[in-house]
């Protein structure tokens, strides 16, 4: 599958550079090779590049400018970082950047390479194209939850280094305020920096929803970074593939199960999903562990924990609220999660 694919190599150590082209000559690919940032824009400019493989740390123009640059402009090509840094909060970076996977030097093993080239070819080729990070990788949506073996470092790591895993987690964190239309959506957070974090994620839909989770990242023990990486992943698969047509939370909750179930390496964790639709400021609700409270101008309303996400959490109900029309307020009530709120405010308007 790699025979005659055009990869070029950004990257300022020579000796790295001649290795890893001579191992990609052999498996039939095209090589060409940059020193720097700069050098490898130049080279994209020239001839587009079926995938593209960078360091972080190099001269002119950093590393992670230089992949926030080749993502804006390119966007089609499918970006592997390999490098030396271990630092969680680079790898998060990245992965915003939209990097579909993030290997560590040296290369104990360079078949990595390989099985890391062919994962993200074969997701270029799919009906996702382009829209795949590493934490995507671990999961088939259509059929069952995998791990590569390429990935095996990433849950070692977090698994070891409790730090790193809050600085990845952090670094996921979306922007603290978007809008869409005459909504404004943003969020507070005050976490214990001594424990995994809550994790929010979103994602405006064509149709004009927002579609929403929290996950009490800190649930999941030893395990829930790994686990909430897995909950990303298919949340943001399923906003893509299924959910124009499902429209359905208890089923994106039944995938995600199937996943903690199979994978081997998640477990169950506190979450809440939530979808918002601004066209009739609705608000519908599914607690898989975590409680909240959902606040407007007209009041109030708890929002029970029902069984955890791992536990059967498919068979709990959804709660449909309604928006006053300045907005609302939805707030985590649980004391191990902190202080935790997501406001949803309709521009122009007073509460």
């Amino acid at each position: 599958m790699l025979e005659g694919k055009d990869v070029l190599v950004v990257e300022d150590d020579p000796v790295f550079t001649t290795m890893l082209a001579g191992f990609l000559v052999r498996q039939g690919c095209l090589v060409r090779t940059a020193e720097n940032g700069l050098e490898g824009l130049k080279a994209m400019r020239d001839a587009i590049p079926d995938v593209l493989l960078c360091d972080l740390e190099m001269p002119v123009l950093t590393g992670m400018e230089f992949v926030e640059e080749a993502s804006l402009q390119y966007p089609m090509v499918p970006i592997i970082v390999i490098s030396g840094t271990g630092n969680m909060a680079d790898v998060a970076s990245a992965l915003r950047h939209g990097v579909k996977d993030f290997l560590i030097k040296p290369l104990d093993n360079i078949m990595v390479l390989k099985s890391a080239l062919l994962s993200v070819m074969g997701s270029q080729d799919s009906a996702t194209e382009g829209s795949r990070d590493f934490s995507s990788q671990w999961v088939n949506v259509d059929d069952e939850t995998v791990i590569d073996e390429e990935l095996e470092w990433h849950i070692d790591e977090l698994k070891a280094n409790p730090q790193a895993s809050r600085d990845l987690l952090l670094g996921l964190m979306p922007d603290t305020e978007s809008r869409q239309g005459d909504w404004q959506v943003n969020y507070c957070v005050l976490q214990d920096a001594g424990t995994l974090p809550v994790l929010l994620d979103y994602s405006w839909m064509i149709d004009g929803r927002l579609a929403f989770y929290l996950v009490d990242a800190a649930s999941g023990g030893d395990k829930g970074t790994a686990t909430t990486l897995l909950i990303r992943a298919f949340f943001n698969d399923y906003l893509r593939t299924r959910m124009a047509q499902e429209n359905n939370l208890p089923a994106l909750i039944q995938l995600i199960e199937k996943g903690v179930a199979q994978s081997g390496y998640a477990s169950p964790v506190r979450a809440l999903f939530g979808i918002f639709d601004a066209t009739d400021r609705s608000l519908s609700l599914v607690s898989t562990g975590l409680a909240g409270k959902f606040q407007t101008s007209d009041g109030g309303q708890f929002v029970p924990p029902l069984a955890w996400l791992g536990k059967g959490a498919k068979h709990n109900d959804v709660m449909r609220l309604h928006l006053a029309p300045s907005g609302g307020r939805l707030s985590l009530c649980e004391a191990g999660a902190g202080s935790f709120s997501l406001i949803f405010k309709r521009l122009g308007m007073r509460e």
